[in-house]
């Protein structure tokens, strides 16, 4: 390792990942960087009329603050997603049963997946949100297919029934949007490029 780049690691702030997903600590880890995993204890319950999109913003920032309360200086990364179908919200299935209903309603329709981010540091004060929205045009499907595929990859805790990232990507015809890695969770490219002004160096 440089003497420079020893240095820079020494004086990088300490970076907090606000979520126990691993779909998204796989993200971060992509980027090579130092970072601790703690939970953040927010209540995810959508408060009364609030659309998808809004719903994201709010628990990303909360899951942020939540973590950076205890740790002041550090930089805190939270980040939430919520699919919308006809303004509605689109749930993780949890079960077997629920995926396939999930799936079924889905075929043939287009799903909008807002991938909301908060990075945030209490000391000295800074903060930068980003939203990204990723559409998803699902394949037709037939029963036969739906339940080839939850049994081989077990999709039960993703919103949409569907891992992109795995077998899933098989279940869509179309995928719009400008970050391909906000739809499993994270938008690498927004966060790369608000790291350095809280003095992280990617590369």
């Amino acid at each position: 390792m440089s003497k420079t780049a020893a240095m820079l690691l020494s004086t990088a702030p300490r970076l907090i990942l606000a979520s126990t997903s691993p779909y998204r600590r796989s993200l971060l880890e992509r980027l090579g960087l130092a970072f601790e995993v703690v939970a953040p204890q927010v209540d995810e319950t959508p408060a009364s009329g609030e659309s998808p999109a809004a719903l994201a913003r709010r628990l990303a920032r909360a899951k942020a603050h939540a973590v950076a309360a205890t740790a002041p200086a550090a930089v805190v990364i939270g980040s939430d997603q919520v699919a919308e179908l006809d303004g509605l919200p689109v749930n993780k299935p949890v079960t077997h049963e629920s995926a396939r209903a999930q799936l079924r309603m889905l075929s043939g329709r287009t799903v909008r997946f807002h991938t909301a981010m908060a990075v945030i540091r209490l000391e000295p004060a800074h903060a930068v949100e980003a939203e990204v929205v990723t559409d998803v045009r699902y394949r037709i499907l037939d029963d036969e297919a739906i339940e080839r595929y939850l049994l081989r990859d077990t999709p039960y805790d993703c919103a949409g029934s569907a891992k992109v990232e795995g077998l899933g990507i098989v279940l869509t015809e179309a995928i719009h949007g400008d970050d391909p890695t906000a739809l499993v969770g994270l938008p690498l490219i927004a966060l790369t490029g608000c790291l350095p002004g809280f003095g992280i160096a990617v590369l």
